[in-house]
């Protein structure tokens, strides 16, 4: 017994003594302190964005038109790019005008045929076009003129967590903390 209690005793000092550091050096030169500088240009404004543009499709265009994001606006390879609609305006219950906005690709019935708003994205642009079962330029102007687009840029953790509704504009610009005062609008 009285060996076995030794040998603890031995292996707990020894322990002890590995564990054991010496003392502190002395602490190094004290450094220089720089000279302040100019402040730099600014680099992206926001990680998070929302940016609505007006789109006119037409033949000319081959019904697409190509968007790139601007130098404020920084898009990784991780965000998730989405575009809604404005589909239409209606009333609110105090009278004011509301914006209702679909997620894209949205399809519409029309006497001709399918047709279908759709975008493709890289993290440099988004391309906005039309595709159909039908010839294009038999639609009328309130299908291709004037058309209303809101580019959701979500980064990569927010898309991630799937804890957001995409399909419902408020909701992601609430997520991201983007306000209807805060929509970068280019016309």
């Amino acid at each position: 017994m009285k060996a076995k209690i030794f040998t603890l005793v031995i292996l707990f000092a020894s322990l002890g003594f590995i564990a054991c550091e010496g003392p502190a050096g002395p602490p190094g030169p004290p450094g220089f302190d720089g000279i302040n500088g100019a402040d730099g240009a600014d680099g992206a404004t926001a990680l998070s964005q929302v940016l609505e543009i007006e789109v006119d499709f037409n033949a000319a265009n081959d019904y697409a038109t190509l968007y790139e994001f601007p130098n404020t606006v920084e898009v990784f390879e991780a965000d998730l790019v989405l575009v809604y609609l404005l589909w239409e305006t209606i009333d609110g219950s105090d009278g004011e005008p509301v914006d209702v906005w679909r997620l894209l690709p949205q399809t519409r019935i029309l006497d001709q045929g399918l047709l279908q708003y759709n975008y493709d994205h890289t993290f440099l642009d988004v391309n906005l076009f039309l595709e159909a079962d039908f010839d294009l330029g038999t639609l009328p102007d309130g299908d291709t003129q004037d058309q209303v687009f809101r580019i959701a840029i979500v980064p990569g953790e927010f898309a991630q967590s799937g804890k957001m509704d995409r399909s419902n504009l408020a909701e992601v610009m609430k997520k991201i903390g983007v306000t209807e005062e805060t929509v970068t609008r280019l016309r």
